[in-house]
């Protein structure tokens, strides 16, 4: 595993990259800047470049930005292949007053997800990025992930939060199960960076 300093977004063309971490730490600004990257360093065709934005809408909570969407970081990624969501997507765990709503927030994003996934399966591109995946883990198959991760595209960048920041007491064991599931992704994927708040 590698720290993001070490991020060159030119090995990250050809395979398959996912940046991990905690709330805040960039993860989609870096993300929104490899797409940059290829529609204006690499000429890139747009439209070779699927964006699956699994984010919630920017939030605030416990005075932490949480969320965000790869446009709200560069809007020209909306010239790229956007799969199309049928509904918003709901942080799970802040928008739950219990484990009831917990759970039915991450089903809602679950079916919507999934869709999407199904959706770059119909008709695959050669790059795929992905925003904020926990929120397809909480619930969904990691290895039916990994394998549309590792196996469709050539060129994958993605990330996910892996932190301690978004908590509530009724959700333990949920973030546990998210946490299994990322580090499993964290085996299969060749390049995995870390990502942490400016010092």
């Amino acid at each position: 595993m590698f720290k993001l300093n070490n991020l060159d977004f030119n090995k990250c063309i050809g395979t398959h990259t996912l940046l991990y971490g905690e709330t805040n730490t960039f993860k989609t600004h870096y993300t929104a800047l490899f797409i940059q990257f290829l529609l204006e360093s690499k000429n890139i065709n747009a439209k070779e470049i699927t964006i699956l934005d699994f984010a919630p809408k920017l939030k605030v909570f416990n005075n932490i930005k949480i969320g965000g969407k790869i446009e709200d970081f560069y809007e020209k990624s909306l010239s790229c292949r956007y799969v199309p969501l049928d509904h918003e997507i709901i942080p799970p765990r802040i928008s739950a007053k219990n484990k009831v709503e917990l759970y039915k927030n991450a089903y809602h994003n679950y079916k919507v997800t999934s869709e999407a996934l199904k959706k770059y399966q119909e008709s695959p591109t050669s790059f795929l990025i992905m925003n904020d995946i926990s929120i397809y883990l909480h619930l969904g198959n990691k290895k039916y992930l990994a394998n549309i991760i590792t196996k469709i595209p050539d060129t994958f960048f993605g990330n996910t939060y892996y932190g301690n920041v978004i908590r509530k007491p009724f959700a333990k064991l949920f973030s546990l199960k998210e946490r299994k599931r990322i580090e499993y992704l964290l085996q299969i994927v060749e390049n995995v960076y870390k990502t942490q708040q400016n010092k």
